[in-house]
């Protein structure tokens, strides 16, 4: 949960260096993290860029988590998902993506992640025109059967597709959607 807000505009390496430092410092469970300060969170959690921001952010969830649940993630996984996301979205620092992503990883409630990857992807593909988080995790959820490890795998596939090919500088001619996806022709 943690990295899921760690996360925010880094490469999951730097969020890896990250939570190597929490681990070390004995900052991953509840309980101690809530006891730290902002500025040993701040200390440990710098390689992700943003660190005064993020570490605040972990701040606020942890406070959030011992405020609702009394540090007891076996509760709050237990939390009705419409219910959590709605108590997550209220917690300073976490939005849509960062929620879904708890919801959908840590929780195990199926909440489709969209990401960068996912909207250039599907703007490439001619498959959306908006830019809306909502209106996109909604085509989603209304596309794919409500199952947990088929978002977990979707969203994963969508990743690695963004990651390999489907970058800001696409490399259309190795990617596995070239003969469906119009972006190339576009491009010629």
């Amino acid at each position: 949960m943690i990295g899921a807000i760690l996360t925010q505009q880094t490469a999951w390496k730097n969020v890896e260096i990250a939570i190597g430092n929490l681990k070390e410092a004995n900052l991953l469970d509840v309980e101690p993290l809530h006891k730290a300060s902002i500025k040993r969170i701040e200390e440990v959690v710098r390689p992700t860029g943003f660190y005064r921001q993020k570490s605040k952010s972990v701040k606020n969830f942890i406070n959030f988590l011992m405020e609702e649940y009394q540090g007891d993630l076996e509760k709050m996984f237990g939390e009705d998902g419409q219910e959590l996301r709605k108590k997550l979205l209220s917690v300073k620092g976490i939005g849509y993506e960062t929620a879904d992503s708890i919801l959908l990883y840590a929780c195990e409630k199926p909440f489709f992640v969209v990401d960068a990857y996912t909207k250039r992807a599907l703007r490439r593909l001619e498959m959306i025109e908006t830019d809306s988080y909502e209106q996109i995790r909604t085509f989603f959820e209304d596309s794919l059967p409500r199952n947990l490890d088929l978002y977990k795998e979707f969203h994963a596939l969508l990743v690695e597709l963004g990651k390999r090919y489907c970058r800001p500088k696409p490399i259309c001619e190795e990617c596995p959607l070239n003969g469906i996806c119009p972006y190339p022709r576009k491009t010629d």
